[in-house]
């Protein structure tokens, strides 16, 4: 079907609006959630008493996110019906696999030396891991916050298929009724709203990075 330069100002400037800020409000909730559920949980699989399970906890991760999107999307349909919530849990339970990889890899790779002289100055446990582990971290934590804000930005459009709306509403729309306008700025906002994310966290990441540890 020919283009029409009205429709793509309808599309841009009339539907767009709407289906980004849906789409942002499903990703930052995602992502939210993610970091609150990943990150206490990757700390405790490196704490001692329970650093045997990580291996058990991160296969299970794994499988989860091998499974397609679509698919679980699918599954938490006929639970959750339709609407952000299925969405929600579904784009979830995929986007925490980087991010309890990237807190376990990131506290690990604290020096013992380090640790050892925080007890040292009379630091106690909680103090040594707020205070010193978690902000030596910090930048490959957000490595893993961004590879998975990334994931739930591009995956999102799938949440259009249950009635949770966003961009993948312009581009299944645009698909379904042959307006190539729609399917264009649907893409092309998603497309641009991951760059942003990934710019943006990517930024962060750099600016909390020590400068003698930075990658040149």
């Amino acid at each position: 079907m020919k283009m029409s330069w009205e429709r793509f100002q309808i599309a841009l400037f009339e539907k767009a609006p709407e289906a980004v800020l849906t789409h942002l409000l499903i990703v930052v909730i995602t992502v939210a959630l993610a970091i609150l559920i990943s990150v206490p949980l990757g700390v405790l699989l490196t704490r001692p008493r329970y650093r045997k399970f990580g291996v058990v906890a991160l296969n299970i991760l794994n499988i989860l996110n091998a499974i397609p999107g679509m698919a679980v999307i699918a599954l938490a349909l006929p639970i959750l019906g339709l609407g952000i919530k299925p969405a929600v849990v579904a784009l979830l339970f995929q986007s925490l696999l980087p991010i309890v990889r990237n807190t376990i890899a990131g506290l690990l790779e604290v020096s013992a030396d380090v640790k050892e002289a925080a007890a040292g100055m009379g630091m106690n446990q909680r103090q040594i891991l707020l205070e010193v582990e978690m902000p030596l971290a910090m930048p490959i934590i957000l490595s893993g916050i961004r590879t998975s804000t990334v994931y739930v930005v591009s995956v999102g459009t799938l949440a259009a298929l249950i009635g949770a709306g966003g961009l993948g509403n312009m581009i299944i729309g645009g698909l379904a009724l042959f307006m190539p306008e729609y399917l264009i700025v649907g893409a092309g906002l998603g497309a641009i709203m991951s760059i942003f994310f990934d710019r943006a966290l990517s930024y962060l990441e750099y600016k909390i990075t020590p400068p003698g540890v930075r990658a040149n």
